[in-house]
């Protein structure tokens, strides 16, 4: 059997020749591409460099998302033969060793869900560990810094979805992601349900894995970030809510809204709210379309 290696590409053509094709030069196994629509210079671009490296290129006419796209491409490597799956974002960088130590870990454990230790470019964590989903306001934190003793306060571990190492076998149990979500929370909303499902999270500290985090989203400029940023952060985090939290969990989640959006906001620092409206909209529609989830949630809305 060989490894399935699976990317999503929204617009990031040079990406992928950046990184992709170091990373499976000397590595034997299936590649797919899911190229999710831009424009047609892209489709050009990303169809040519796949035939190039002989990767399996699968073509979607619109942009169906990240959860969505990386559901394609694991259903495509399946039928090319893959056993365990390595889900990689384009701006991740990795050796084709370190991905067949990652899939050589699930196939000693097929129920675990395993991603390797992700540094940013300057060599700070980004993801060393796993991060805890605090449940009593929605918040996270890096698992190391859990208090010790404990601080009484619930959680659930995830992992980021920037690199990820699957058994077939625990994909099919999971279902793989939940389209709803189209970008971000999508690998905290999978997390669970590997938990759910009988499996484990693991972080692999001898493979590492470099994310330069942002590489796939257009900026207006160097600190600010994206609409699409804004929105689906404030969202997704209603929409998860929706979905696995109690009616006391998500009145609490509701009630801190305010402080959420803020934190988001603020990544892109201050001086981006007084130069464009874009962060205001992408605040006011994200509150908005996340509490329609919880409207129509079986659970009664806060």
């Amino acid at each position: 059997m060989r490894p399935g290696l699976v990317v999503v590409n929204y617009g990031s053509s040079g990406l992928l020749r950046a990184n992709l094709a170091i990373t499976t030069r000397n590595l034997d196994a299936v590649v797919v591409v899911v190229d999710s629509f831009s424009t047609d210079g892209e489709r050009r671009a990303v169809a040519a460099l796949a035939a190039e490296r002989g990767w399996s290129l699968v073509e979607t006419h619109e942009n169906v998302g990240f959860g969505r796209g990386t559901n394609l491409g694991v259903e495509q490597a399946l039928r090319l033969g893959a056993d365990v799956f390595v889900l990689l974002n384009p701006d991740l960088s990795i050796d084709g060793i370190d991905v067949a130590r990652l899939v050589a870990r699930v196939r000693m454990d097929p129920l675990a869900l395993v991603a390797p230790q992700i540094l940013t470019p300057d060599g700070r964590p980004y993801a060393a560990t796993t991060t805890d989903l605090l449940l009593d306001d929605g918040t996270m934190r890096t698992s190391a810094r859990r208090p010790d003793p404990p601080d009484g306060r619930p959680f659930r571990e995830w992992l980021s979805g920037a690199c990820l190492a699957c058994s077939a076998e625990l994909w099919r149990r999971t279902g793989g992601f939940a389209d709803e979500y189209f970008l971000y929370w999508e690998d905290v909303d999978l997390s669970w349900r590997v938990q759910l499902a009988g499996g484990t999270l693991r972080v692999d500290a001898e493979v590492t894995a470099i994310h330069d985090e942002g590489g796939t989203q257009p900026r207006p400029n160097r600190r600010a970030k994206s609409e699409t940023y804004y929105y689906f952060n404030i969202r997704n985090r209603l929409l998860y809510a929706a979905r696995w939290l109690s009616p006391v969990e998500r009145r609490q989640w509701w009630h801190t809204t305010p402080k959420a959006v803020r934190s988001v906001i603020f990544q892109g620092g201050r001086r981006q709210l007084v130069t464009s409206i874009g962060p205001w909209r992408a605040a006011w529609r994200g509150v908005r379309d996340g509490r329609r989830f919880l409207r129509t949630s079986s659970v009664a809305a806060p």
